[in-house]
């Protein structure tokens, strides 16, 4: 698709392992739907308004872990901010705070500021 926003990886990555085949293929499927511009909702993707504005965390199941992909829907990107396995219910502060961080830097950069 000719339309389609790139992403830009600011940490994390997905391969295969750790990540099963399918769960590698399902995150990529979530990340070019975004790509087209498309809005995802639960279960597949939740918003994360407490890392910023059009960030979002999308929701993979594995067989043996729960994938979570936190990324900022940009007019000109989709911006790729951590990868991680969730174990707990709730996200820790240190990846929230990773993820402002890299927003914070990503912003600045791209303003040449």
């Amino acid at each position: 698709m000719t339309n389609r926003k790139p992403i830009a990886w600011l940490a994390g990555e997905i391969k295969t392992p750790p990540f099963s085949e399918k769960a590698r293929q399902e995150s990529g499927f979530l990340l070019g739907r975004l790509q087209d511009g498309v809005t995802l909702a639960m279960p597949h993707a939740r918003p994360m308004p407490s890392i910023g504005p059009g960030c979002l965390e999308l929701r993979v199941k594995d067989a043996g872990a729960e994938w979570r992909i936190f990324c900022r829907i940009d007019p000109d990107a989709v911006i790729v901010l951590h990868v991680f396995s969730k174990k707990t219910a709730k996200t820790p502060v240190t990846v929230l705070d990773q993820c402002k961080a890299r927003l914070a830097r990503y912003d600045r950069e791209s303003k040449g500021a």
